[in-house]
């Protein structure tokens, strides 16, 4: 078996460091408190491997193949990165250190936002479909090679939120300033309806 693990990384690693929606909610959750970062971190992941095991077993090349199927989750995944990217503008900068999705809850409310955010991404699905294949041996079996492919994907987002959520910590002391914070959040909202609306064009 003749994986191009060369060509799959490097990819990967570009994946990986290019921010998405799952990178702004772990930021801004982690900056509201490492718990909620960490909490937002397994959501998302947790959605990845939930991608990468559709992927794996070809039920996302069937979602693909299918127009109408696809236009659905296309639409939920734009309608709720919308709606996450108006609270954030709605709430940027009000109340007592508020977050710009109000003070999370729970740590269960966290958790399922980050798994809906990465869930409702077809950006994420057609990343595994696009991404995996490419680096496959045609001649050897295709479950085995993708379901190490997914397996060392999702394990390189893991190993970035280790990274991430605890570099949070000084993004929350600069963000102690209220002017600050109010610029964050409505960056954070920004970008996320920008993404909203890269997914609905794409």
């Amino acid at each position: 078996m003749h994986i191009a693990w060369g060509s799959f990384l490097l990819a990967l690693l570009v994946i990986v460091l290019i921010p998405g929606p799952d990178f702004v909610l772990v930021t801004r959750n982690a900056a509201s408190g490492r718990r909620y970062g960490w909490l937002a971190a397994a959501g998302v992941t947790c959605g990845l491997l939930l991608h990468a095991t559709a992927a794996t077993l070809g039920l996302s090349a069937l979602v693909a193949a299918v127009p109408a199927a696809l236009f659905v989750v296309k639409g939920l995944g734009v309608a709720y990165l919308a709606w996450m990217a108006l609270q954030m503008l709605r709430h940027a900068g009000s109340g007592q250190g508020e977050t710009a999705v109000e003070q999370p809850r729970s740590g269960r409310a966290v958790f399922l936002r980050g798994l809906l955010t990465d869930v409702l991404n077809p950006k994420v699905m057609l990343t595994f479909l696009t991404l995996l294949p490419q680096a496959m041996d045609p001649d050897a079996a295709p479950m085995p090679q993708a379901a190490l492919l997914s397996a060392v994907a999702v394990s390189a987002f893991a190993v970035w939120w280790l990274i991430v959520v605890p570099s949070v910590g000084k993004l929350a002391a600069l963000l102690a300033s209220p002017k600050r914070r109010k610029v964050f959040e409505r960056a954070c909202g920004g970008a996320l309806l920008a993404m909203a609306t890269s997914i609905a064009v794409g």
